[in-house]
């Protein structure tokens, strides 16, 4: 009985410290390297099948449209309900690439693929290559696209369909990681 009472304890204890411990960072840098600064800024994305698109203009340190934020739907060929969306930043002056938040300009979807090259692929999944929880950190030319899912609900609930997702996005010139706590 003392046993079950202190394994009960223990338990609830290292179920308590995981959920105070940060979440964990993944870092990743863009294809692009430059020196382009942004207005910082932060803000939510709600998502859902009826809502299921996020757009959002992203100005430069001069205050004129330089960017397109967007999350979008990502639905399987072949099937109509979303398994995970797909965050992409396009330079409206430079067309020709869509998403500036890959490490390379023709990133490939390969499963075997390092973590760090889809931080723009937002997937709850038990299989995401990138912990759901985790605080995502992409360096584009000379600012930082912050990214973490902050709630999502399958529909059902053992089903690889998502029914709502949120996520929070932050744009700063600085370096994000160097406000973190130390870890201990």
């Amino acid at each position: 009985m003392k046993t079950l009472l202190l394994a009960s304890i223990a338990l609830f204890a290292a179920t308590r410290l995981a959920a105070q411990s940060p979440a964990a960072t993944v870092y990743a840098e863009s294809f692009r390297q430059g020196a382009t600064q942004v207005v910082e800024e932060s803000f939510e994305a709600k998502l859902s099948p009826q809502d299921a698109v996020y757009r959002e203009r992203i100005k430069d340190s001069r205050g004129a449209d330089h960017y397109t934020f967007s999350i979008v739907p990502r639905i399987p060929e072949g099937d109509t309900k979303i398994t995970s969306w797909l965050v992409k930043l396009a330079d409206l002056r430079h067309p020709i690439y869509d998403n500036v938040l890959q490490t390379s300009p023709s990133a490939s979807d390969d499963p075997g693929s390092a973590a760090k090259y889809f931080l723009w692929r937002l997937d709850a999944s038990r299989l995401a290559r990138v912990p759901v929880g985790a605080r995502r950190v992409i360096k584009v030319d000379g600012f930082y696209v912050v990214l973490q899912i902050t709630a999502y609900h399958f529909t059902p609930l053992d089903s690889p369909y998502l029914d709502s997702m949120t996520v929070a996005v932050e744009f700063r010139n600085t370096d994000p990681r160097q406000a973190e706590p130390p870890a201990k």
